[in-house]
């Protein structure tokens, strides 16, 4: 079991996509699923997070929401070079941004508008199954380390051979930062719990519901809690290959 998670889960080599056709249908996934992007400016270490917000191929625009912090925006007046990266389902999206961008607040909220990139970087990380759990059975997580003040409660959603993605009640935005290694997030899985530090990906308020989700990456898993994770995402998706034969 072990071995056949860690050959599905072999990174892919990464392509680079040139056509406006494939540059905006790939974007475009970011932009409908609302995935977060990461901008890193070059030679900066702090990173930035935006969401793509507009997309028009027949204008050649893309628009970017406003940067969180918003000190970002200060480097982007100033024309310096930036890099995004997005993840979808398991694929890494990336660009290079060299152009300059204006600010648009014509639609009421902030934004920045520049032309469609001229490549993009696919790059599929992962192949492995993202087994995602029934609102029932939510496992309870918990994030804590040396880099968090307090330590935050939550849900797990779902969970892979590489990470995960969390709900936590409430705006917990001001207490993580994209990018931090948190060194004490532990779930209680069904056969005890499981300790590993992990990378904050991806991070997001739905103010609607006044709930944060969260993305993380296992950051440096001892073997035993690999097995762990492996266990129990093989669990996951034999109990969903056998309910997709029930639906038949």
């Amino acid at each position: 079991m072990s071995n056949a998670l860690s050959v599905d889960d072999a990174p892919q080599p990464p392509k680079v996509l040139s056509t406006p056709l494939e540059i905006s249908s790939n974007l475009r996934q970011l932009l409908e699923s609302h995935d977060p992007l990461i901008i890193t400016f070059h030679e900066r270490s702090q990173r930035f997070q935006s969401y793509l917000v507009d997309l028009d191929r027949d204008s050649n625009m893309i628009a970017l929401d406003e940067m969180i912090p918003r000190d970002g925006e200060r480097y982007l007046l100033a024309g310096e070079p930036f890099r995004v990266e997005g993840f979808h389902e398991g694929v890494r999206i990336a660009w290079e941004c060299n152009g300059r961008l204006n600010i648009d607040e014509s639609a009421g909220s902030r934004c920045y508008r520049g032309a469609l990139p001229d490549e993009v970087v696919y790059h599929q990380r992962r192949n492995a199954f993202r087994a995602a759990l029934k609102l029932a059975q939510l496992v309870n997580v918990n994030l804590d380390g040396e880099k968090i003040k307090a330590s935050i409660s939550g849900k797990l959603l779902d969970i892979s051979a590489t990470g995960c993605k969390l709900r936590f009640d409430g705006d917990i935005t001001g207490s993580l930062q994209l990018g931090q290694v948190y060194d004490r997030f532990s779930a209680d899985l069904p056969f005890g719990k499981m300790t590993a530090p992990v990378e904050l990906r991806y991070l997001h308020f739905e103010e609607k519901i006044s709930t944060t989700f969260a993305g993380v990456r296992f950051h440096n898993m001892s073997g035993l809690v690999q097995r762990q994770v492996e266990r129990f995402v093989y669990q996951l998706q034999r109990e969903a290959r056998r309910f997709d034969k029930d639906d038949l």
